[in-house]
């Protein structure tokens, strides 16, 4: 497990949120996904630069945008967030790499994962 992956804890609580429909051939394992999901959105690395780790950055790329069209990635955000109590506070905004012109104040939104998933794009 590298140093950021999720936890046992966090794991068990993200987990039940997940779809579980299999289609097609075997899927690559959810918790190797989301810790490539969330090495690029750390990183701000290209999708392709994800770790074989992690599994095939398709994949990653895939289930971000499909858990985000489904609304899963709202639903993980505040099972999270009651699963800390509070203790969760700030987004530290240096790891989060933003295009130079981003912070014009021209698209507002207060939903989160919305600004996530363009920052991600």
């Amino acid at each position: 497990m590298a140093r950021f992956d999720l936890t046992d804890f966090e794991w068990s609580v993200i987990e039940p949120l997940l779809p579980t429909k299999v289609r097609g051939k075997a899927r690559v394992d959810d918790r190797r996904v989301l810790n490539g999901i969330f090495w690029r959105l750390r990183t701000g690395a290209p999708w392709a630069d994800i770790p074989a780790r992690y599994g095939p950055y398709t994949t990653c790329v895939n289930r971000f945008n499909r858990w985000r069209y489904a609304g899963h990635w709202a639903r993980i955000l505040d099972a999270i967030s009651q699963a800390y109590e509070g203790d969760i506070q700030m987004i530290d905004s240096s790891s989060i790499r933003v295009h130079q012109h981003a912070a014009n104040g021209q698209k507002k939104t207060s939903d989160p994962v919305a600004w996530v998933a363009r920052a991600a794009g």
